[in-house]
């Protein structure tokens, strides 16, 4: 769908929540970033790890000094904004409480960050008024790696720890998936014997067809997952032509590789290996052949500990096959596609209490899991959950044409339930958005409270505004809306990239002169609108620095691949949950609690 403002069809929403309930339900249901004391099962993580920086103050304050469990020693960065100390704790590992000790130099606003290969960051723990002192956070995440990310400092000098500390349970990553991540993925490699012998027909799931290289070393082959994982383990199904020598390399950009394994004595035949990395990219680097002939793979899998992935789709968050329960199943078309509809409310509700609305139609899906969809314009199909018309709601959005669909998820206007999509081609590709499997498998208090802790104290109140029942983008709550306590949010950020103009709500929501402006909208919506234009589009400078659409940004990490509709133009950039397929045969919709 190009880049279509969707602030006015989404502001048709049915409101079905009274003020009255909603202020009853406020006060019954909170949640809260807790700093009480450490969970007794959590484990000190980080002490002596390794640890870098952003900068040092000079030699005497390296970043090592915050991780050694020594309080007389400390890191000191430049007198600067942003700064950042980083751990390694040398496996995806999961989080439940940093510990910060301050020197005099402290933040005043920061974030703490977990990501899996140190260059994808998520969010855990956000504050824009940090006290300093001894600061103990509960917190909930994965990662290998953690930091602190500074944006403003208490003095002028620059930020300063004696001691940073994470707890938590290393290795929780979860076992490997049985699902190959590299199944149908892009493949390419250093050469081919002959155009019977592609580097697709490795990942291709058919163990008739191979790869085959030049006849000279080195070579490789080497598959793009489609986004950042955690490798743990790599299978070769060699033809006679075998690697005596080789090393599997992963890297974050197809340019710079880190090696995982290596070997001088490979074997060839059927080798299973287990290893530790990171990478959205992963290749068979050969060395020395067994052979006169070249390199040659029949299959060469992936596996990962952070979802599996199937087809063209799959990625970073990814659920497993199962998730979306029986495809083979699923009744084919007499229309242009046929919709199922599956329950993944981990047991909160029956399927006679899922329940999808559309043109008229209404059943649960015990009823009806399946809709034959035929052609139709701007199409919205809901969900409820426990009764039909229930305050637990949510929907997608769609275009279904002769033959093809373009489909999105939305947090466009507010989050409700969690959702995913499956779409598949008759031609074998897949894609998949919506909520990832971390997401969907913990509770609704869980997100509640993960999105509660991870904004700024700006954003905190949504978590409350309509609990339990969803949580409001920030252009829907009065508190950014004209005359409300964050109105004037956006004012000077605005004002400096030239819009002067609009309201923080319309910033929000790509209304007003951005109706028809929509870089400088997500330019705002992300800051990087003071950036040069070659970098707006970087996703890796996103959400760094404040005024910028937190909620917007907690809807992405928590998103298959990153990609979700937080805010009207978010299609620019490629960062929206917009997907499209021609010549479509099925779509599978998760409702999740």
């Amino acid at each position: 769908m190009g880049l279509i403002a969707r602030a006015a069809p989404r502001r048709r929403l049915r409101r079905r929540i009274t003020g009255a309930v909603l202020a009853a339900l406020a006060l019954a249901v909170t949640f809260t970033a807790g700093t009480a004391g450490r969970a007794q099962a959590a484990t000190l993580l980080s002490q002596g790890r390794p640890a870098t920086a952003s900068s040092l103050e000079n030699a005497s304050f390296p970043a090592s000094a915050a991780v050694d469990g020594n309080t007389s020693t400390r890191w000191s960065s430049a007198f600067s904004d942003p700064q950042w100390l980083q751990v390694d704790l040398g496996s995806v590992s999961a989080i439940s409480q940093v510990v910060l000790d301050w020197e005099t130099a402290y933040a005043t606003a920061f974030q703490i960050q977990t990501s899996s290969d140190g260059t994808n960051w998520t969010s855990i723990y956000s504050t824009t008024t940090g006290t300093g002192g001894t600061q103990t956070l509960n917190v909930t995440g994965t990662g290998r790696y953690v930091r602190m990310y500074g944006t403003a400092r208490a003095t002028q000098w620059g930020y300063s720890l004696w001691e940073f500390q994470v707890y938590g349970t290393a290795g929780t990553s979860g076992s490997c998936n049985t699902t190959d991540a590299a199944l149908n993925h892009p493949a390419t490699a250093s050469s081919l014997e002959n155009a019977s012998f592609p580097a697709s027909a490795a990942v291709d799931g058919n163990t008739g067809t191979r790869w085959s290289s030049a006849f000279s070393d080195p070579q490789w082959l080497e598959v793009d997952l489609g986004a950042s994982q955690t490798i743990c383990e790599v299978t070769l199904d060699w033809e006679a032509a075998y690697a005596t020598a080789f090393q599997i390399q992963t890297s974050p950009d197809g340019t710079t590789w880190t090696t995982i394994y290596s070997t001088t004595t490979g074997t060839g035949g059927n080798q299973t290996l287990s290893v530790t990395g990171t990478g959205r990219y992963v290749r068979m680097y050969g060395t020395a052949r067994a052979t006169p002939y070249g390199y040659s793979l029949w299959e060469f899998g992936v596996y990962t500990t952070t979802g599996g992935t199937s087809g063209g789709g799959g990625g970073s968050g990814a659920p497993p096959a199962s998730f979306w329960g029986n495809t083979s199943a699923i009744p084919a078309a007499s229309n242009v596609l046929e919709f199922s509809i599956v329950n993944q409310t981990n047991g909160q509700y029956p399927d006679s209490q899922v329940y999808w609305s559309w043109n008229g139609q209404e059943k649960s899906i015990a009823q009806q899991p399946y809709i034959d969809m035929p052609a139709n314009s701007a199409g919205r199909m809901y969900f409820y959950l426990g009764s039909p018309n229930s305050a637990f709601y949510d929907f997608i959005e769609f275009t279904v044409g002769s033959s093809s669909i373009n489909v999105d998820t939305t947090r466009v206007d507010r989050f409700g339930l969690k959702l995913a999509l499956l779409l598949h081609g008759h031609d074998g590709s897949s894609q998949e958005v919506g909520e990832n499997y971390a997401t969907f498998q913990e509770s609704r208090s869980a997100t509640f409270a993960r999105f509660q802790n991870s904004v700024p104290a700006e954003f905190k109140e949504l978590a409350t505004d309509q609990a339990p029942y969803g949580i409001p983008s920030p252009g829907n709550d009065p508190a950014f809306q004209p005359g409300g306590a964050y109105a004037n949010y956006y004012t000077s950020y605005a004002a400096s990239a030239g819009d002067t103009s609009d309201t923080t709500a319309q910033i929000f929501g790509c209304g007003g002169t951005l109706a028809g402006n929509p870089p400088l909208c997500a330019g705002l919506n992300r800051h990087v609108a003071q950036l040069p234009a070659a970098q707006q589009s970087n996703p890796a400078n996103f959400y760094l620095a404040a005024p910028a659409n937190y909620y917007a940004q907690f809807w992405h990490q928590n998103a298959i691949n990153g990609l979700q509709y937080g805010f009207p133009y978010d299609d620019d950039a490629g960062q929206s949950s917009d997907i499209s397929i021609t010549n479509p045969q099925y779509m599978v919709v998760a409702v999740g609690w």
